[in-house]
């Protein structure tokens, strides 16, 4: 029992440094330079990225803690893990890139390598854990919905 809430806490903390170091190249951005970007009449309020970023980053802790119980010497395990761990670098890079340097294009191609990423992650969980899987899928729409957001701000602000 204790490794499990061990092991669920590890991968909260593993998904939340990848979410806090994201943040550090955002917040100071949005009252600032986001805040006076053209942008779709489909993005949401600023209020709804945290609660939304927030149930995101649990539910893929969730999902790789419940991988990773099947054994890391597995190797089916293993490769997962590995693919999750490379799209949360490209899901902190995408911040830097959109936030930090405003290279709003370079970020979309980023965020479809992310996005591409997180399909495979998704795929190799549901192999393993159906349930691992299914805590992937609302990542992914999200960041579909967000390589929509990401380009029409480009198109709207080049």
């Amino acid at each position: 029992m204790t490794k499990n809430i061990l092991g669920w806490l590890a991968w909260i903390a593993i998904c939340f440094l990848a979410s806090a170091i994201g943040s550090a190249f955002t917040f100071s951005q949005i009252p600032t330079w986001y805040v006076a970007l053209i942008k779709s009449p489909l993005n949401p309020p600023n209020w709804v990225f945290g609660p939304v970023w927030t149930l995101l980053y649990t539910m893929m802790a969730t999902a790789a803690f419940l991988i990773w119980q099947k054994g890391w010497k597995n190797e089916k395990v293993s490769e997962a893990l590995k693919i999750f761990m490379t799209q949360l670098v490209f899901n902190v890079c995408w911040s830097i890139l959109f936030f930090g340097q405003h290279a709003l294009l370079s970020a979309f191609f980023l965020i479809l390598s992310l996005w591409l990423l997180i399909l495979l992650t998704t795929m190799k969980f549901f192999r393993i854990s159906r349930t691992a899987g299914w805590l992937m899928a609302p990542y992914l729409l999200w960041v579909t919905f967000a390589s929509y957001l990401n380009f029409s701000v480009w198109m709207l602000n080049r």
